[in-house]
C-alpha cells in the first residue's frame, strides 16, 4: 500500500511557475513508477508526466514538454513536478499516481497502469 499526498498547488499568473510535490508513505516507494495527471473542469483526466523508479526514464505529454519537468527523490519518498511558463490552459486539479512495476525504466501514460492515486491539488493560472 502506498499513500500519496500532493502539495504545492495554488494561484499563479500566466508565465509563472509552480512546483508540485507528492509525498508517498508506505513501503518500497523506490520500486514504483510515478506519474502526474490533471483534470480540468468538464474534461477527462489526462496524462502530464511520468518517471521510472530508477529515475532514468521520463515521458511527457506533448502539451507540457519543454515547460514541465518531473523528478524524484527516493530518499525522501517524494516526486516533483516543476511547471514553468504556465498558461491558463494548465488550470486543473493535478494528481499524483504510483504504478508498482518490476521494471526499473518503466513509465506509463495510461491511467489504468497506476495502482494508487493522491487526492489532487488545484492549480489555477490567471491570464
Amino acid at each position: 500500500q502506498v499513500q500519496l499526498v500532493e502539495s504545492g498547488g495554488g494561484l499563479v499568473q500566466a508565465g509563472g511557475s509552480l512546483r508540485l510535490s507528492c509525498a508517498a508513505s508506505g513501503r518500497a516507494f523506490s520500486r514504483y513508477a510515478m506519474g502526474w495527471f490533471r483534470q480540468a473542469p468538464g474534461k477527462e483526466r489526462e496524462f502530464v508526466a511520468a518517471i521510472s523508479w530508477s529515475g532514468n526514464s521520463r515521458s511527457y505529454a506533448y502539451s507540457v514538454e519543454g515547460r514541465f519537468t518531473i523528478s524524484r527523490d527516493n530518499a525522501k519518498n517524494t516526486v516533483y513536478l516543476q511547471m514553468n511558463s504556465l498558461s491558463p490552459e494548465d488550470t486543473a486539479v493535478y494528481y499524483c499516481a504510483a504504478s508498482q512495476t518490476y521494471y526499473r525504466d518503466f513509465t506509463a501514460q495510461d491511467a489504468d497502469e497506476y495502482n494508487y492515486w493522491g487526492q489532487g491539488t488545484q492549480v489555477t493560472v490567471s491570464s
